[in-house]
């Protein structure tokens, strides 16, 4: 197997970047794929070309038998399916360091354009340098999820089609004329064919719960940003009820008043010393009488 430490060390800058769920498939990903492929895997299927056998002596039979039942070697496929899944994540680690490295180059300016006071807070990071998932970087985080689930899925339907049924048998009948012979063919035997069973479902069931994790994490994140929505509009909705209340208490309701100061702009007018129209009336009315007692 090759080196995988260059991609171990661009992965592991991504656990700074994702979420909790992110940095367990990202756990299942180094431990149950590349370090068993690195470490178990190849030693199994090193010898699937050595001691693949076909009882015939016709020249190029074997070859053809192997490259029929073998198209593509299982570890090359899986290296494949790594590197391929593995890229998006890579793709949203570049555009998020890219993302916070143009912030904190907008913040310097700020800060120098006000004397080292900076007017707003860091949108993507917070104050202990964490990544936070928002805006752009959602996007782009929920799209490189997209892409895993469709590459993971990809990848092991395409297995079914190049390989064929999951479980190895000891040995099977090949029919490939030429350059085998046209009526009676060659039978042809595998090394190991169990051990090679267990590794191929287990390369499927690691598959299957990556799947599951990158669709958890998106439901994860969806009820995240929906919570965050839901306290945003609380928040929102409570100062507007303050503000209501306040104004309320500057300029008492009177459905009167307010007709009147609608007529003038909805300027607030206000209101007259509490004595209606019937108390000047009555004044009025004790003045004559006074007079005339007089």
């Amino acid at each position: 197997m090759g080196d995988w430490s260059y991609l171990s060390t661009l992965l592991d800058k991504v656990q700074s970047h994702s979420t909790v769920v992110g940095k367990i498939w990202m756990s299942v990903l180094f431990l149950f794929r590349i370090f068993v492929l690195g470490a178990a895997a190849d030693k199994v299927w090193g010898d699937e070309v050595s001691e693949f056998y076909c009882d015939t002596l016709e020249p190029g039979c074997e070859h053809a038998c192997y490259n029929w039942m073998f198209p593509i070697s299982y570890i090359h496929y899986w290296v494949l399916q790594i590197t391929f899944v593995s890229t998006p994540t890579l793709v949203y680690l570049g555009h998020a360091v890219h993302t916070i490295h143009k912030e904190k180059r907008m913040m310097e300016q700020l800060r120098n354009s006000t004397n080292g006071t900076a007017l707003k807070k860091p949108k993507y990071t917070d104050d202990r340098g964490k990544v936070k998932i928002k805006g752009v970087l959602f996007g782009t985080y929920m799209t490189q999820l997209v892409f895993k689930i469709l590459l993971e899925v990809g990848f092991s339907v395409g297995q079914f089609y190049i390989f064929g049924p999951v479980f190895i048998d000891l040995y099977f009948h090949c029919t490939m004329s030429p350059p085998c012979a046209r009526f009676t063919g060659a039978q042809c035997y595998i090394s190991r064919p169990t051990e090679k069973t267990i590794f191929i479902i287990f390369m499927l069931v690691v598959s299957g719960i990556s799947v599951l994790l990158n669709i958890t994490e998106m439901i994860y994140l969806l009820c995240n940003k929906s919570r965050d929505t839901r306290k945003r509009l609380l928040t929102e909705q409570h100062v507007l009820t303050e503000q209501h209340v306040l104004s309320s208490q500057r300029h008492p309701s009177n459905p009167a008043w307010g007709a009147v100061s609608s007529q003038y702009g909805g300027f607030p007018l206000s209101p007259l010393p509490a004595q209606g129209p019937t108390g000047l009336c009555n004044d009025a009315v004790d003045s004559i009488s006074k007079e005339k007692d007089t």
